[in-house]
């Protein structure tokens, strides 16, 4: 029986010029509260709905271009991340693996066959 499994969508991350309004905008309107976010080097803001940061809001200096994604990634919870990386071996697919500082998450970062960056984030015990 495989230990990996995707549990569920994790999150989304949406890149802005203008994050205050975006905060303004998710809590205000839809209902979404700010909490706490690891210490990235970065400007952004963690949205929660119930105790899960639901969307990742970047701040990125000046105009996006036109056409430029804004949405830069998603991601999937998931079990089983030592068999998870084998399969990504066996069908020759570049990943990245990375601790998330001040958190028991690790993600492996990939791309999808269209280029689109996705991550599967694993909980580490302790």
């Amino acid at each position: 029986m495989s230990k990996f499994h995707i549990r569920e969508l994790d999150h989304v991350n949406i890149r802005t010029e203008n994050l205050d309004e975006m905060i303004q905008f998710y809590t205000d309107v839809l209902g979404l509260t700010s909490g706490p976010r690891p210490d990235f080097p970065f400007p952004g803001a963690w949205l929660y709905c119930g105790d899960r940061a639901a969307l990742h809001l970047v701040g990125v200096d000046g105009p996006l271009r036109p056409r430029e994604l804004q949405i830069e990634h998603f991601a999937f919870s998931a079990t089983g991340p030592d068999e998870f990386t084998e399969r990504l071996k066996r069908h020759e697919v570049d990943y990245r693996r990375r601790d998330i500082p001040g958190t028991r998450i690790t993600q492996v970062h990939l791309r999808d066959r269209d280029g689109n960056h996705l991550h599967i984030d694993f909980e580490r015990p302790g």
